[in-house]
């Protein structure tokens, strides 16, 4: 699978843009923008999948089609504006693969696809798409606990930013806010957060747009930023705020994500039952998700409840949690 490399090198916008003019096109081949279309149309399942099954499930199902038909299409004959257009929906579909791989826990094949993202997303003139992989490598850092290169990642996404939107802003500030707390820069991470929350306030009215940022993802910036700052009371009110505000359509995945990260809290806090009754959700879920980051969350649960097996209800959970682990 590879190993995250926090020492690895970005290429910056300059050095990318028209990175790739040189690739020698196949003359008996040729594209137009239905097939574009075809790229753009297709990319959208195997996103929806992720979100709902898991970066395991859904990956394959990317990285197969970007083998067999993106990569060739990138080979192609095709007007100037049609190769641009094929590379910006190719450096997507790199992002989204990268994505899918970080849940899967693949992390250094992520790190690859990304960079493949930035190389494409430079040579189509994408500057959108190559500042959110950017932004999307923080995350990864992020949450691997690496927040000296989350910062780095972060801040290059904010000052590669085409565009000034609230969201935007938004967007990339609340990324900024987690990485300045996990690299332990306090002022920073609260000076981020304000941004963030100023900005969102400005969006309300808007309608979300690609990485769209809302009052519910807002509000697990938060949680993040007051957790790594070690306020977890504060972490665990913020995650309540988030399941309040967040869509009753959003996806299986990052519910039981974000439920598990609730439910550790609680119970660092001492708060046992409440703990267990946020984690008894996921047992029931769990095996249709294919996603190595639910895994590890959910092989935690028995060594974290095994000094509460005295305690009925905890014992309960304890046995099922190792029941679908085992399964």
């Amino acid at each position: 699978m590879g190993l995250f490399s926090v020492a690895l090198t970005i290429p910056g916008w300059p050095d990318v843009v028209g990175r790739m003019e040189v690739i020698k096109t196949d003359p008996q081949r040729r594209i137009g923008q239905s097939e574009v279309q075809a790229v753009l149309a297709m990319t959208d399942r195997p996103s929806d999948l992720d979100d709902e099954f898991g970066g395991r499930y859904a990956r394959p199902m990317a990285a197969a089609f970007l083998v067999n038909t993106v990569a060739p299409y990138l080979k192609a004959s095709a007007s100037s504006e049609t190769r641009k257009s094929m590379m910006s929906a190719a450096s997507f579909l790199c992002y989204l693969t990268g994505w899918m791989a970080v849940d899967e826990g693949a992390h250094g094949r992520a790190q690859e696809y990304y960079v493949k993202s930035l190389e494409l997303a430079g040579a189509s003139g994408d500057h959108m798409t190559y500042c959110h992989v950017l932004r999307g490598m923080s995350v990864q850092a992020a949450n691997l606990g690496h927040g000296t290169p989350a910062v780095r990642l972060a801040n290059a996404a904010a000052e590669a930013s085409p565009e000034s939107s609230p969201r935007m802003r938004a967007f990339l500030a609340g990324q900024q806010a987690h990485s300045y707390a996990l690299a332990g820069e306090k002022t920073n991470a609260l000076n981020s957060l304000r941004e963030a929350e100023r900005a969102v306030n400005q969006a309300e009215s808007q309608l979300g747009t690609f990485g769209g940022f809302s009052s519910a993802t807002l509000a697990y910036s938060t949680s993040e930023v007051r957790h790594a700052l070690g306020d977890v009371k504060g972490s665990v009110e913020s995650l309540h705020d988030h399941f309040r505000l967040r869509d009753s359509s959003d996806k299986q995945r990052s519910n039981l994500i974000f439920s598990s990260l609730l439910a550790e809290r609680q119970l660092q806090m001492g708060h046992l039952e409440a703990a267990c009754s946020t984690w008894g959700k996921v047992p029931d879920a769990y095996p249709a998700i294919h996603s190595g980051r639910i895994d590890g969350q959910v092989a935690k649960i028995p060594s974290l409840l095994a000094p509460y097996r005295s305690n009925s209800v905890a014992r309960h959970l304890l046995e099922r949690s190792r029941d679908v682990s085992v399964n």
